[in-house]
């Protein structure tokens, strides 16, 4: 495909495929010659603890649904394919991994960093489609693109959601219906939070307590962060910028969720 001049587009997941990773699978095959999807739950980047043993894996209904949207590949390798034994190199990209999710993952990063990498070298693709969903995790990798100079365009995707607003994520299949209408509540504290902006509002503690009112008037969770941030460098910020992002990171029984948007001004 390379050596013809195709354009390759490269969707890393972790299966459990949902309409999130379908709407990058598409915006790829609509931008590309070639699609692969990588589909591989990476241990690396789970801490002790984690979900990596009950983390939903359905690989033949993701080979199936990839065939149904046209992707070309499906990269679905062992962990021996991907780090051999006792792999001894990570990639660690400072700074940007070490507030919001990085505070309460430690090595998290580290682990997505080190496996991108390696599926971009492996797959070498043109452009890699992520979402907005994992808004740190798409400045990392952009960052970690830029300063390896690797060779490929990073497309960061809308947030896809269902219809109340939840953003579609593979963990919410652990949520009780309970808990799933609980959830709501990170998504709304997020909008309460741009609205108070385009009130006037400028001051991102000040925000920070809006959206927290609205996640603990929803019933018993633990936050682990609400906040206000530089939407490029997810620096804090001493007053709202013309873009900032809005994230926040919630557990319900355990199950951790995380949002964002972008709000924007003239």
């Amino acid at each position: 495909h390379r050596l013809s001049g195709a354009k390759i587009g490269l969707v890393p997941t972790m299966g459990a495929l949902h309409e999130g990773h379908l709407g990058l699978i598409r915006r790829a095959r609509n931008e590309c010659d070639t699609v692969v999807v990588s589909i591989y739950v990476n241990p690396a980047q789970f801490g002790s603890g984690e979900d990596l043993e009950k983390y939903p894996r359905q690989l033949q209904t993701d080979v199936d649904c990839c065939e149904a949207e046209g992707v070309d590949y499906v990269f679905a390798p062992s962990d021996a394919e991907m780090y051999g034994s006792g792999a001894l190199t990570t990639i660690h990209v400072a700074k940007l991994t070490e507030r919001l999710c990085g505070a309460f993952r430690p090595g998290h990063f580290d682990g997505v960093c080190t496996v991108v990498a390696k599926l971009f070298n492996i797959v070498q693709p043109d452009l890699a489609y992520f979402g907005q969903k994992d808004a740190q995790q798409a400045i990392v990798i952009q960052r970690m693109v830029a300063e390896l100079n690797l060779p490929l365009r990073i497309a960061v995707c809308p947030t896809v959601r269902d219809p109340d607003g939840l953003a579609i994520s593979s963990r919410n299949a652990y949520l009780s219906a309970k808990q799933r209408e609980q959830a709501t509540c990170l998504y709304r504290a997020l909008r309460a939070g741009r609205e108070a902006i385009l009130a006037g509002v400028t001051d991102p503690e000040e925000l920070a307590g809006i959206m927290r009112k609205v996640v603990q008037a929803a019933g018993p969770c633990q936050i682990d962060y609400l906040e206000a941030v530089d939407a490029d460098t997810l620096e804090p910020i001493s007053e709202v910028q013309a873009r900032t992002l809005l994230l926040g990171a919630i557990r319900l029984d355990g199950i951790r969720l995380i949002d964002n948007i972008v709000v924007e001004q003239q």
